[in-house]
């Protein structure tokens, strides 16, 4: 009996533990999304206090007849697929060379976490003035003539513009988590590959990397969630300029609701294809990658 009622205040102490995150994810994130569910087949402006429903006719008319969201459709998963990449193959490089170091594995940690210090539309504005001021000033050299380039009024540049700033971001928190995966490795593993006479890559390929498969599903799925949903760095440096060459799903749907149309139930449907576009991919992933961590 006693054990009972220690065991129900036990669960009554974590109920309350859990109590104020619960009901901010669902205050501010559940009831939101079932709201925009319901939203995305009516087709409210955002001011009325009446709608009428519309069925899927919002999902038909962004799939079917909207070009403009077709297109910031395919320049974001043009843009997701170059991040995953480089952003994950960049950040585990640095977190291998970092604690091969004997010193300074503190020093070098802290400069390349940094930029994740910065507020992302602080660090956007930033990058602007340096693509708009900095970089043509430094072209003047005559060795870093280079330089010289419309980096965001040119449709292409201005995609590089958006890579480098996501990814001088995101790499070193990826890194971070790399490094506490690396660190988790165990010592007698990597000894043992080298007395069979394992080089270092085959040390890393067969012992390293198996063992930090766990790290790299986590990575790769922060990273899709965070490709899929950028917004701030295109807003502050482009603006999905030039024309519509550079707009992202999120900008086509903000300014879908918000820069004229009023669309919200439309939006919202924009919105609630792209949850299910990320949906899919990251059960994919994370389904796939689980099954490498099993057979590792």
């Amino acid at each position: 009996m006693r054990l009972a009622k220690g065991k129900n205040k036990g669960t009554l102490s974590l109920f309350l533990f859990l109590a104020p995150a619960l009901l901010f994810y669902i205050t501010f994130l559940l009831i939101p999304a079932i709201g925009g569910a319901y939203y995305s087949l009516t087709d409210w402006n955002g001011l009325s206090r009446s709608s009428n429903f519309v069925g899927i006719s919002n999902y038909v008319e962004a799939l079917r007849n909207d070009p403009d969201f077709l297109n910031s459709l395919w320049f974001t998963l043009k843009l997701t697929v170059v991040i995953l990449i480089v952003q994950n193959v960049v950040a585990l490089f640095l977190a291998v060379m970092i604690e091969s170091r004997s010193r300074g594995k503190g020093l070098f940690r802290t400069v390349f976490f940094m930029p994740n210090m910065v507020s992302l539309i602080i660090s956007a504005f930033m990058w602007y003035f340096i693509f708009v001021t900095v970089l043509p000033q430094l072209s003047e050299w005559a060795i870093l003539t280079f330089l010289d380039q419309e980096w965001l009024g040119n449709p292409q540049t201005a995609f590089y513009s958006i890579l480098i700033v996501s990814l001088w971001r995101g790499i070193g928190y990826m890194m971070i988590i790399y490094i506490a995966a690396l660190q988790g490795v165990p010592k007698h593993l990597k000894e043992a590959a080298v007395i069979d006479g394992a080089s270092a890559f085959q040390s890393f390929r067969n012992v390293t990397l198996p063992m930090i498969m766990h790290a790299i599903t986590i990575c790769l799925f922060l990273t899709l969630n965070e490709a899929f949903r950028i917004f701030d760095v295109v807003f502050a440096l482009t603006g999905g300029g030039p024309g519509r060459s550079t707009q992202v799903i999120a900008l086509n749907i903000y300014h879908e609701a918000f820069s004229g149309n009023y669309r919200f139930g439309y939006a919202s449907a924009k919105a609630m294809i792209l949850f299910f576009i990320v949906l899919v991919i990251t059960v994919i992933q994370v389904s796939v990658m689980k099954r490498r961590e099993i057979e590792s």
